[in-house]
């Protein structure tokens, strides 16, 4: 989604992008986005939506006006700033957050979760992007999120809220694709959020068609060693449990079945 010039990150400083470029290319991707919802109905059903990055409370604003302006059928909600400063970028930036934070990866992370309990009582974003994604840059990103009890109080938390009014959570396999030995959420968020009645949804977090399904394989094993039963998924139709998207149907499928079709058909 576009930002505003004090969120450019640094590649798109060097090349002298604006946040006029970015509302033009997003505004650009929405318009042939729906061209091609148009043209392949109804043999394909394509969803159009955005990603929202909460940096800052006033980013509540800026998402709402994209939501009115924009006729998306669903939204994922993420968090890639802490203190305004990116998480998931490089060291150095997660350094600088982590400093403001307090200096440890403890203070930060209960930092990112109260971010992300901000953008989830703001927004409800029907799904929920890659939830503990501020693993990455940290010292341990593999280690378990239950060894800090405030932050471990704050994920209940959010997980609590999210299957209170319904969201959805991603699982992401891009933390595989980056080194990680779970995917973005690890198994025991998984496992709690599933005890809470929580569903889940997939996704590669593709930044482009070579990255389309990657880490499948790996990402559909952990879903049968979670212990996952259902997965989430979104398709035009004539019902909804969020009156902001009326044509968007939530159903699921059996993951089990996922599992045996994906791997025969490999």
């Amino acid at each position: 989604m576009p930002r505003e010039e004090q969120d450019l990150y640094p590649e798109e400083v060097k090349e002298n992008i604006t946040p006029a470029i970015l509302e033009k290319l997003f505004d650009d991707y929405v318009t042939e986005a729906i061209r091609l919802q148009a043209k392949f109905s109804p043999h394909l059903k394509i969803l159009v939506g955005m990603e929202v990055d909460w940096i800052r409370p006033s980013s509540e604003h800026f998402i709402e006006k994209l939501l009115i302006k924009y006729p998306f059928d669903l939204f994922i909600g993420s968090i890639h700033h802490v203190h305004t400063r990116p998480i998931d970028y490089d060291h150095q930036m997660y350094a600088q957050a982590r400093g403001i934070a307090g200096g440890t990866d403890e203070r930060i992370f209960e930092d990112y979760f109260d971010t992300q309990y901000d953008m989830l009582k703001a927004l409800h974003p029907p799904i929920v992007g890659h939830f503990d994604v501020i693993r990455l840059k940290a010292d341990e990103p593999d280690g378990s999120l239950m060894r800090w009890d405030g932050v471990w109080h704050r994920i209940l938390r959010n997980l609590d809220f999210i299957a209170g009014y319904g969201g959805v959570l991603e699982l992401n396999s891009a933390a595989l694709r980056k080194g990680m030995s779970e995917p973005y959420p690890k198994a025991e968020v998984c496992q709690a959020f599933k005890a809470r009645g929580g569903g889940f949804t997939l996704s590669d977090d593709c930044h482009g068609i070579g990255q389309v399904g990657t880490n499948y394989d790996e990402l559909l094993r952990f879903v049968e060693e979670v212990g996952i039963e259902e997965i989430v998924y979104f398709e035009l139709g004539s019902t909804t449990r969020d009156s902001r998207f009326p044509n968007i149907d939530v159903a699921t499928f059996r993951a089990v079945e996922l599992v045996k079709t994906w791997f025969s058909s490999r």
